[in-house]
């Protein structure tokens, strides 16, 4: 770059600031570069590649030839393809013979297309233009040949650790990839992880990591992952894997309840055995010797037909896989007659219908408090918003007892109408009249208006009349005096303090 900028002529101004002469010159030669090229161009082998080059600016410069120079290595420089005006393309003896060509063959535009990659194509290429005056002038493509991984990931079949070592239960590789790739590891068993790498003789780099672990049987089928990142992939690939320890069986018999009793039919142990590998292999004994009549032998399962004093013995199940053998044993006691069990309690079945019943009885009263509340408050109705009005009395006691009544017949007042009924207005202050009251040892003799009640009424003293006569007659009957004489003029109608009230008898 610096010998292109030499044909770039300084002003006389940056020819006097020396202090900054090497910044100047390495800008101008970067704004003197004529020949264009991309700086970097990734490919995939067995792909094809195009390396674009261009010169710009020309003006009076003279373009003689053009030729592509490849750089594997550094030190090392090859011609690949050369182009004249006059004596046209030239592939000189190189790895890309039959792989090269020119995309146009011009000198203004020699691009090249590179076919059927290979690993070993990446390196530096260089299109460098043999100019006049000027001298050559050129640009430089830095080729990345990439290389997309063959992953893989597997378990690795161990055996149940008693040493306590860890050792390799799971691996991860990343293979021939370009550049290389990085390995992670996730795992619920609390494992290590190794990772290594190796370059090929054609620059791809294969990652290989490891899982570590001290297995035991409990181990044996769970997950660990191997996540594998690099540049050629989207995203990074995933490989769940489940661990393979293996170790001998472990036995166990269920089924046994104490209460095998004479009579008793089909009762059943069961031998129950885990292992990895599975156990293929499993055998019923008894230690009386010689199996009895009434059992029955179903793969893993002791079938007791019909309990009597024969099973009264000790049973022995023995499971085998490819690591090692074990044996479990149960003995039955035969009793004469069956065990009550205890069932459920009466009184917590009843104890829990009560609590369900009330339970539901206190959702139901919610529910219905809830719908009521609600519909009083779409229909309005509740309890008033404002307290009514005390009633207030219209008039005295006094004025009550002078009230007087008017005959229907004659139209005129006959007497005064005795105090019956208290009439109230519902608005205004309540009124307490006390002038009814006497205090008079009189008013002892109970009744009267005194106490608070009406007057008596001496149903005996009262003689009916024909009510037809009377009304026939325009008459009104004449009141009756206390010795059961007729009085012609009515009481008056004024009534003393103190003393009685009441109207003599009337005919009605």
């Amino acid at each position: 770059m610096a010998r292109d900028a030499k044909h770039c002529p300084l002003s006389p101004m940056k020819n006097s600031l020396l202090v900054t002469a090497g910044i100047l010159l390495i800008i101008q030669a970067a704004s003197c570069q004529r020949v264009k090229v991309v700086p970097e161009v990734e490919a995939y082998p067995t792909e094809s590649v195009d390396l674009r080059c261009q010169f710009v600016d020309g003006g009076n410069t003279k373009l003689t030839q053009v030729s592509w120079i490849w750089e594997p290595t550094e030190g090392q420089r090859d011609n690949i393809a050369v182009f004249h005006p006059t004596y046209g393309e030239s592939f000189p003896e190189s790895p890309f013979n039959g792989r090269v060509r020119f995309i146009q063959g011009t000198l203004t535009n020699p691009s090249i297309t590179i076919t059927s990659l290979k690993m070993a194509d990446a390196g530096r290429y260089t299109c460098e233009y043999a100019t006049y005056p000027s001298g050559n002038e050129q640009g430089t493509t830095n080729l990345v040949i990439l290389a997309k991984p063959k992953n893989s990931a597997f378990p690795v079949i161990v055996q149940a650790s008693t040493s306590g070592k860890p050792v390799v239960v799971a691996k991860c590789e990343a293979a021939d990839g370009k550049p290389a790739a990085t390995i992670k590891w996730m795992g619920e068993v609390g494992g290590t992880e190794n990772t290594t790498s190796k370059k090929g003789l054609d620059g791809t780099v294969t990652v290989m990591g490891e899982y570590l672990l001290v297995p035991t049987p409990e181990d044996n089928g769970k997950e660990v992952t191997c996540m594998i990142s690099q540049r050629t992939q989207d995203k990074p690939q995933i490989f769940p894997m489940k661990l393979s320890v293996e170790y001998p069986p472990t036995v166990s018999i269920v089924g046994y309840d104490n209460n095998w009793y004479i009579g008793r039919t089909d009762a059943v142990l069961t031998c129950q055995a885990t292992g990895n590998p599975a156990p293929t292999n499993v055998t019923w004994t008894a230690m009386s010797g010689r199996m009895p009549d009434t059992v029955q032998i179903s793969a893993n399962k002791l079938i007791v037909r019909k309990v009597d004093e024969a099973v009264n013995t000790t049973f022995v199940c023995e499971v085998k896989n490819r690591l090692g053998v074990s044996k479990y044993q149960v003995t039955t006691a035969v009793i004469e007659q069956r065990k009550k069990t205890a069932g459920p309690s009466t009184a917590g079945i009843i104890g829990g219908i009560i609590g369900v019943v009330l339970l539901l009885v206190i959702v139901g009263a919610v529910v219905m408090l809830v719908r009521k509340r609600k519909q009083n408050a779409e229909n309005g109705d509740g309890p008033p918003k404002h307290k009514p009005p005390p009633p207030v009395k219209t008039g005295s006691s006094t004025e009550m007892l002078n009230k007087h009544v008017t005959d229907p017949v004659t139209k005129e007042l006959t007497e005064t109408q005795p105090l019956s009924k208290v009439y109230y207005e519902t608005s205004g202050e309540p009124v307490t009249d006390l002038d009814a009251c006497d205090d008079d040892d009189d008013n002892t003799r109970g009744g009267g208006a005194a106490n608070g009640g009406g007057p008596a009424v001496l149903e005996d003293s009262i003689q009916y009349a024909d009510i037809d006569d009377t009304l026939n007659d325009g008459v009104l009957p004449p009141y009756s005096g206390a010795d059961g004489h007729h009085v012609d003029e009515p009481p008056s109608t004024t009534v003393a303090r103190g003393e009685s009230f009441v109207s003599a008898a009337m005919y009605v």
